[in-house]
C-alpha cells in the first residue's frame, strides 16, 4: 500500500494496564492515565500520546502526543515507537523526516509490532526513505501478515500474484492471502479476491463468488469494487447484464477519481455502449484517466486527437499522448508512435525511431507492430535490409492470424526472400489470409490458381477469388473479374456484367479498365453504343498515359466520333501516343503531316513518322514509306529503298504493297526485272481483292508474261476487276469478246 493510515498506538507491554482498547471503555479516566504516564508507565505514556494525537478526552495536540510517544518509545514500547515513526513520516508534531521514521519503524518492527512491520515493508516496497528492496519488503509483510495484519496480508497476496520480492508467482497463495485479509473486511483484498474468482486466477473461475466479494467491498465505497461491478453488469458475468447499472457503477467510481473506471466510462461513451455515443464526453473521461497516468487512456487520447473525435483534430497532440503511453511500455502506444515517426504524423519523419518503437511493441507480441517491423527489414527503412529478419517477424505476426503478415510471408516464400523458395507454402499462407478476407491475398491467390503456382491450375477458382477481392474494392481484381466476364474464362460470359466491373475499376482510376470501358461504349459491348461516353473514358485513361486510349481518342477527334471533328486535337493525341512508341499512332501522325491535316503539310515529318512505325513492322507505314522513296517526297528519291519497304509490307500480306512490288518486278524499277515474280505478287494482291492487281494479273495471262498464256484465265481476272468498276478491265473484256 502507498499510504499508512493505520492508527498508531495499539497494544502495550503486559506490565501496563493501559492499552488503546481501554481508551474506548466507559471506565477510562484520562487523569488516571496521565498520572500513570507521569510515573513512568510506558503503556500509559503510549495511550496518552494516542489521546493527544486523536483528541480523545483531550484537545488534539500533535506536539504533546509526540512528547509522550518519545517517553514510551525510549522505554522500548513498540506501539509508541511505531506511532512516533508515523509522526516523523507525516510531519505531525515533529519533522517531517523519513530517515527518523524509518529508524522508529525499524525499532518497533524488531519489537514485533505488526503495524510497524507493515509500514516498514511499505517503505522498502516503494523506496520511501530507504533504497527500494522488495525482498526486504516481502519479509516484513510476511511477518505482519502472520500476526493477522490485514493490510500486510493483502500486500503479501499482491507479491505472490505478480512474483515480486523474489517470490515465484503463485496465484493460489495470492488468493489465500487475499482471503485472509478480505475476511477481516479489508476492501482492497475483497476486490483482489473477487478479481481472482472473476479471472480464475488461483481459484476456479466463479463469477458469482466474484460478485459477492465485489459487493462486500462496494459497501465500503471502494472505487475498484465499483468499477468491477460495472464490468460485471456490462458483460453479464455473475449478474444479469444491465447497461444502466454498469454505467452507474462506472460513473460512481470515475467520480471518485478511479482512473480505470474513468477509462471504462469513456469507452462506453466512445462506442455508445449503454449510453448515447458522445465523443466529447468520452474525450473528457479519457483525459481524466490519462492525466492520472493510465497508459491505455493515453493511447485512446491519441486516437481522439488524431481522428478529431471529441476534440479538435491535432496530430501533434495525438503523437504526444501516444508517446506518453509508449513510454509506460503500452504496446498499442508504442505501435502508434512508431506509425507517427514512420509517416511523419505529428512528428518529424524518422524511420530509425519508427523502427525502434515498432521493435518494442513487437517484442511484446503486438502483431501489427511485428508486421511493420518486418516491412522495415524488408525495405531497409530504419534498419539494414534483412529479408531473413523480415520473414521471421512476418511469421510471428502471421501465426497470430495477422492477415497482412500472412500475405507478405506468402510473398517471401514465393520469391524465396529470407526463406527457402516454396510455391506450396506461399499458397498456404496466402490462403490463410484470403480466407480472413484480405483482398490482396485473395487477389494473389487468384493469380496462383490462374497460373497453377503452388496449387493445381483452376480458372474457376481463380475467377472466384478475383471476385471476392473485387467485391471488397480491390481495383486490379475488379479489372480481372471484368476481363473474365468478357471472355467467359472460369465463369459464364456476360458482357453487361463485364462492363459493370470495368466501371467500378475505372471509377477508382484503373487506366486499363477505363480504356476497356471506353471500348464497351464505343462498340456497344454490354451496353448501347455511346461514343460520347466512350470519349469520356478514353480521356480518363489517356490522361494517365494509356497509349491505346490516347490513340483511340485521337481517332475519335479525327473522325468526329463522340466529339467534334478536330484534326489539331487528333494530332496532339496521336503525337502523345507516337512518342510512347505506338506504331499505329506514328503511322497516323505520318498521314496528318503528309496531307497537312491539323498541322502544316510536311513530307519530311511524314516520312520520319512512317519510318518509326515501319521499323516496328507496321505494314501500312512500310508501304507508304516505300511510296515516298519512289516519288522522292520528304526523302531523297531512292527506288531501291522503295522496293525494300514494299517487300517488308508485302510479306505481311499488305495488298497495296504486293501490287507495288509486282509493278516493280514487271518494270524492273529498283529491282531486277522478273515477270514471274511480278505475276506472283499480282496474284497475291488480286486474291485479296485488289482490282488493279486483278487487271494486271489478267494482262499477264492474256499475253503470257510471267505465266503461261491463258485467255480464259485472263478473262476471269478481268471480270473480277470489272465487277469492282475497273474501266481498263471492262475494256479488256470487250477486246477479248467477253
Amino acid at each position: 500500500m502507498n499510504e499508512n493510515s493505520k492508527l498508531p498506538g495499539g497494544s502495550t507491554d503486559s506490565a501496563s494496564c493501559f492499552c488503546r482498547e481501554s481508551v474506548l471503555e466507559d471506565g477510562f479516566h484520562i487523569e488516571e492515565c496521565r498520572a500513570a504516564a507521569e510515573s513512568g508507565d510506558p503503556g500509559a505514556q503510549g495511550v496518552l500520546g494516542d489521546c493527544y494525537q486523536y483528541g480523545w478526552h483531550v484537545k488534539k495536540d500533535y506536539i504533546t502526543a509526540v512528547a509522550w510517544y518519545e517517553k514510551a518509545a525510549a522505554q522500548g514500547n513498540p506501539a509508541a515507537q511505531r506511532s512516533l515513526g508515523w509522526c516523523w513520516s507525516q510531519g505531525k508534531g515533529v519533522g517531517p523526516s523519513q530517515e527518523k521514521a524509518i529508524y522508529w519503524y525499524t525499532k518497533a518492527a524488531e519489537g514485533g509490532d505488526a503495524d510497524a512491520q507493515h509500514n516498514l515493508g511499505v517503505c522498502y516496497d516503494h523506496g520511501q526513505g530507504v533504497e527500494r528492496d522488495r525482498t526486504k519488503a516481502c519479509e516484513l509483510y510476511r511477518k505482519a501478515a502472520q500476526q493477522g495484519h490485514e493490510w500486510a496480508q493483502y500486500n503479501l497476496g499482491v507479491f505472490y500474484m505478480y512474483g515480486y520480492g523474489g517470490l515465484e508467482q503463485d496465484c493460489e497463495k495470492a488468493a489465500e492471502w487475499y482471503a485472509k485479509s478480505a475476511e477481516q473486511g479489508f476492501s482492497d483484498a475483497q476486490c483482489g479476491l473477487g478479481a481472482c474468482y472473476y479471472e480464475g486466477r488461483g481459484v476456479p473461475q466463479d463469477f458469482g463468488k466474484a460478485v459477492e466479494w465485489f459487493w462486500k467491498a462496494e459497501t465500503q465505497k471502494n472505487p475498484q469494487a465499483l468499477n468491477y461491478l460495472g464490468i460485471c453488469f456490462e458483460k453479464g458475468n455473475g449478474v444479469c447484464q444491465d447497461w444502466e447499472m454498469a454505467i452507474d457503477f462506472y460513473t460512481r467510481a470515475a467520480e471518485k477519481g478511479y482512473r480505470y473506471a474513468q477509462y471504462n466510462l469513456a469507452l462506453c461513451y466512445y462506442h455508445g455502449g449503454g449510453v448515447k455515443q458522445n465523443y466529447r464526453k468520452a474525450f473528457i473521461w479519457f483525459q481524466k484517466s490519462g492525466q492520472q497516468g493510465l497508459a491505455s487512456a493515453q493511447y485512446q487520447l491519441g486516437i481522439c486527437y488524431e481522428e478529431g473525435k471529441g476534440v479538435e483534430q491535432d496530430e501533434r497532440k495525438a503523437a504526444e499522448w501516444y508517446l506518453k503511453a509508449a513510454e509506460q511500455g503500452d504496446a498499442d502506444g508504442e505501435y502508434a508512435i512508431g506509425l507517427c515517426y514512420d509517416f511523419g504524423t505529428g512528428v518529424e519523419q524518422d524511420s530509425a525511431r519508427a523502427f525502434a518503437w515498432y521493435e518494442k511493441a513487437a517484442l511484446q507480441g503486438h502483431a501489427y507492430a511485428q508486421c511493420n517491423l518486418a516491412f522495415c527489414y524488408k525495405d531497409g527503412e530504419g534498419a539494414e535490409q534483412d529479408y531473413g529478419r523480415a520473414a521471421e517477424w512476418y511469421r510471428k505476426a502471421a501465426e497470430q492470424g495477422h492477415a497482412g503478415a500472412q500475405t507478405n510471408l506468402a510473398w517471401c516464400y514465393e520469391k524465396g526472400k529470407g526463406v527457402e523458395q516454396s510455391d506450396s507454402l506461399a499458397a498456404l499462407w496466402c490462403r490463410k489470409a484470403a480466407e480472413q478476407g484480405n483482398p490482396q491475398a485473395q487477389y494473389n491467390l487468384a493469380i496462383y490458381y490462374e497460373r497453377g503456382t503452388g496449387v493445381e491450375q483452376d480458372d474457376a477458382r481463380a475467377a472466384l477469388w478475383y471476385g471476392k477481392a473485387a467485391e471488397q474494392g480491390h481495383v486490379a481484381a475488379q479489372y480481372e473479374t471484368a476481363c473474365r466476364c468478357m471472355t467467359g474464362r472460369g465463369m459464364p460470359q456476360d458482357d453487361a456484367r463485364a462492363l459493370e466491373w470495368f466501371r467500378k475499376a475505372a471509377e477508382q482510376g484503373h487506366g486499363e479498365a477505363q480504356y476497356e470501358l471506353a471500348l464497351c461504349f464505343h462498340f456497344g459491348k454490354g451496353v448501347e453504343q455511346d461514343c460520347e461516353e466512350a470519349v469520356k473514358w478514353y480521356q480518363e485513361a489517356a490522361a494517365q498515359g494509356h497509349v491505346k486510349a490516347r490513340y483511340n481518342l485521337a481517332c475519335c477527334y479525327k473522325k468526329g466520333e463522340g466529339v467534334g471533328q478536330d484534326y489539331a486535337a487528333a494530332r496532339e493525341w496521336f503525337e502523345k501516343a507516337a512518342e510512347q512508341g505506338y506504331a499505329d499512332a506514328q503511322y497516323n501522325l505520318g498521314i496528318l503531316y503528309r496531307y497537312g491535316e491539323g498541322v502544316e503539310q510536311d513530307s519530311a515529318q511524314a516520312a520520319e513518322w512512317y519510318r518509326k512505325a515501319a521499323q516496328q513492322g507496321h505494314a501500312d507505314a512500310q508501304n507508304n514509306l516505300g511510296f515516298l522513296y519512289k516519288k522522292g517526297e520528304g526523302v531523297e528519291q531512292d527506288v531501291t529503298q522503295a522496293v525494300k519497304w514494299y517487300v517488308h509490307a508485302a510479306v505481311q500480306g499488305h495488298t497495296e504493297a504486293q501490287l507495288n512490288l509486282g509493278i516493280a518486278y514487271i518494270t524492273g524499277t529498283g529491282i531486277v526485272q522478273d515477270d514471274a515474280k511480278a505475276a506472283m505478287w499480282f496474284a497475291r494482291a488480286a486474291s485479296q481483292g485488289s482490282d488493279v492487281a486483278q487487271y494486271n494479273l489478267g494482262l499477264c495471262y492474256e499475253i503470257g508474261r510471267g505465266v503461261e498464256q491463258d485467255t480464259d484465265e485472263a478473262a476471269e481476272w478481268y471480270e473480277r476487276a470489272a465487277g469492282q468498276g475497273n474501266g481498263k478491265a471492262q475494256a479488256a473484256l470487250e477486246r477479248l469478246g467477253y
